[in-house]
C-alpha cells in the first residue's frame, strides 16, 4: 500500500467516526430540546389550571358567602417548591373538591363562569395527559441513548444526565415503592 491509500483510508475512517459522533450528538440534543419544550408546555398548562382554581375559589367564596377558606391550601401551592407532577396531583385534588362543591350546592352548579372553568379543566386534563405521554416517550428515548454504546461515550463527554419521567420516578435507583395513588 502506498502512502496515499493509507491516508485515504485514515481520512475515510475519521470522517465516518465524525459523522457517527455528530449524528448521535444531534439526536440527543434534539431529544433534550423536545423535553425542554414539553416541560415549558406543562408549566404553562399548570399555571393556567392554577389560575382557574383561583377564579373558581373566588366564585365559591362569593356564592356561598360564609367567609370560609375552602381552597386555601391549594392557593398556597404557588409559594411551595414542588415538582410539576406534585402540582398536577394537588390541582386535580382541588378540582375534585370543587366538583363535590358543585354537586352539594346547586347555586354553584348553575354558575356560568364555573361551568366554563370545568370545561377548561377537562380540556387541560387532556392536554396534560398528551404532553406527559410525549415527555415520557422522549425521556425514554434520550435515556436509551445515554445508556447505550457508542452514544453513551458522547453523552458522558457532553455531560448528558439520565432524565426522570414526568412522575419523578427514577428507574435506576434502589427505591421500589415509587408508585403512588
Amino acid at each position: 500500500m502506498n502512502f496515499f491509500t493509507v491516508l485515504l483510508i485514515f481520512i475515510i475512517l475519521i470522517a465516518s467516526l465524525a459523522i457517527v459522533y455528530i449524528s448521535y450528538f444531534n439526536k440527543m440534543q434534539y431529544l433534550k430540546t423536545k423535553l425542554e419544550n414539553a416541560e415549558g408546555i406543562i408549566d404553562e398548562l399548570l399555571r393556567k389550571r392554577y389560575d382557574m382554581l383561583a377564579r373558581a375559589d373566588s366564585i365559591v367564596k362569593s356564592s356561598l358567602n360564609d367567609g370560609k377558606e375552602y381552597f386555601k391550601e391549594y392557593i398556597q401551592l404557588k409559594t411551595q417548591k414542588i415538582t410539576n407532577f406534585d402540582m398536577d396531583r394537588k390541582l386535580k385534588e382541588a378540582f375534585n373538591t370543587l366538583e363535590k362543591f358543585k354537586d352539594d350546592y346547586p347555586e354553584l352548579g348553575s354558575h356560568k363562569e364555573l361551568k366554563e372553568i370545568f370545561t377548561s379543566i377537562k380540556e387541560s386534563d387532556e392536554k396534560i395527559a398528551a404532553i406527559t405521554s410525549y415527555y415520557n416517550k422522549n425521556t425514554n428515548l434520550l435515556n436509551g441513548y445515554i445508556r447505550k454504546f457508542p452514544s453513551n461515550i458522547i453523552a458522558k463527554f457532553h455531560q448528558f444526565k439520565i432524565s426522570s419521567f414526568f412522575d419523578g420516578k427514577d428507574m435506576t435507583d434502589e427505591i421500589y415503592d415509587d408508585f403512588k395513588l
